[in-house]
């Protein structure tokens, strides 16, 4: 038995999972010092959609925002979330990418990557895992939890097998839809401890309402590290509250020993926070309560609202529970691939598709044809025949790793944007979003980029609050 450590998401997927990931720089600088003195095993400030968000909505760059939060935070491991062969984009990007970018990544600051894949298919980490400890960093890799005929212990033990022989520093289970039980957690986590012998991390989402249980169990049957997000951004599809955990633990053999009353100074502050986005209606009161939805077709927080966002566009909400019912027949059709990024969006799109045209599979999107072509990677189990067949005819199933059909990209990329690159980052974000980039590269051009800047640098002289 040992002090449980915990990892800070209010940066990160706090905010990305209640206000779509637009909590500002400016909202967090203010805070960032406080949250230094806590003792946290680690601050999650980076990656994941922030990277997108920053240039799309916020007019920020997420590289400036990664070396602002790091020159207040001197004391806390900074970490960041990373898709392996995807990085923060949306498909595969060549080995000199990747290495680039994981390279500049911790330059700027991160100190722990954690790694993940859609499939679970260990090739497409390889990389990123390689170039973050050849950079000095930490590499934790993370298995995406679901639940399905094939996903059971053997399957998940033989995945942290794999990670630790590719060199992970520790590794961790991403239970993105908030369905891992606390029982069968404390079974996970029991026989992974006995095979491999690295720290484990338990990421999950309380989006069914049982993640505080599932963190107990997990925790008895010994895991290392957990993450929580400060309470007035945590429960819905955020994570588990940080002060109500710290507490339950407080005076016990797993005792964290962070400092309630700081934690209580940090919500105070988030507090008016949340109460503006609730205002504004980024935040929706929905993704607040208790979905149990999800224990039954497993489909994330953020998958449920991406669906009834696009029922909506082609009116047809009265369809949504049609829908919800397609989920998982696609996802057996498709090889049981977890439902977390991208492949959440790609089978839920393929649902709508189906139930809308009335007709399973007429229409499929070029993503899911690809992925049945092998270019994402290794499904869990192999895709049927007759389903290859109605999605990509007698088109030929890659068995490689994708990446090794990709050729080397960066001084093409960096040709092609000579005249914005102000920074050597500049490429990495045009190389993830070209058309964002482009704009946000034009919007940083003008004198109001540089004024608010100027802003945000004379301010950050007044902290810590």
């Amino acid at each position: 038995m040992s002090k449980v450590k915990i990892t800070e998401t209010i940066f990160r997927d706090a905010h990305q999972s209640l206000i779509a990931t637009r909590m500002k720089t400016e909202e967090m600088l203010p805070i960032a010092e406080k949250l230094d003195r806590v003792g946290f095993h680690a601050l999650e400030v980076w990656g994941g959609a922030t990277f997108d968000a920053c240039l799309r909505f916020l007019n920020e760059d997420p590289w400036e925002r990664l070396r602002k939060i790091r020159k207040v935070i001197k004391n806390t491991k900074l970490q960041m979330l990373l898709r392996g062969q995807n990085l923060l984009g949306y498909k595969h990007y060549p080995d000199d990418v990747v290495e680039e970018f994981v390279k500049k990544s911790i330059y700027n600051g991160i100190d722990i990557i954690r790694i993940f894949d859609a499939l679970n298919d260990v090739r497409n980490l390889v990389t990123a895992v390689n170039a973050t400890k050849k950079a000095g960093g930490h590499a934790q890799t993370a298995i995406s939890f679901t639940i399905s005929p094939v996903h059971d212990i053997d399957y998940y033990v033989k995945k942290a097998k794999e990670m630790e022989e590719i060199g992970a520093d520790s590794i961790c289970i991403k239970d993105m839809s908030g369905i891992l039980l606390p029982y069968a957690a404390e079974e996970l986590i029991k026989k992974i401890k006995e095979e491999v012998d690295l720290p484990i991390e338990l990421h999950s989402h309380f989006t069914s309402g049982i993640a505080n249980l599932t963190y107990l169990k997990a925790i008895e049957a010994g895991v290392d590290i957990i993450d929580t997000a400060i309470s007035p951004f945590a429960l819905g599809t955020s994570q588990p509250a940080t002060e109500p955990m710290v507490a339950s633990l407080k005076d016990t053999p797993y005792d964290t020993g962070l400092d309630l009353n700081l934690l209580n100074e940090i919500a105070e502050y988030f507090r008016p926070i949340r109460d503006k986005y609730l205002k504004e209606g980024l935040l929706n009161p929905k993704v607040l309560g208790v979905n149990a939805k999800t224990l039954i077709y497993q489909v994330p927080g953020g998958m449920l609202s991406n669906l009834v966002s696009q029922l909506e566009q082609q009116g047809s909400l009265d369809k949504f529970e049609k829908v919800l019912e397609e989920v998982p027949k696609v996802r057996e059709d498709l090889g049981y691939p977890p439902l977390v990024t991208p492949m959440s969006q790609m089978v839920g799109t393929q649902a709508v598709f189906n139930v809308i045209l009335g007709e399973r599979y007429k229409m499929v999107p070029s993503e899911i044809k690809n992925y049945v072509k092998g270019l994402y990677g290794r499904p869990t189990i192999p895709i049927s025949d007759e389903i290859k067949k109605k999605i990509i005819g007698d088109t030929e199933v890659y068995e490689g790793r994708p990446a090794d059909l990709l050729q080397p990209q960066l001084e093409q990329l960096k040709n092609e944007i000579k005249e914005y690159i102000e920074q050597e980052e500049d490429v990495l974000t045009y190389a993830l979003f070209p058309q964002i980039a482009i704009k946000f590269f034009q919007y940083r051009q003008t004198s109001k980029y540089k004024i608010d800047n100027t802003l945000l640098d004379i301010e950050e002289k007044t902290y810590p609050i």
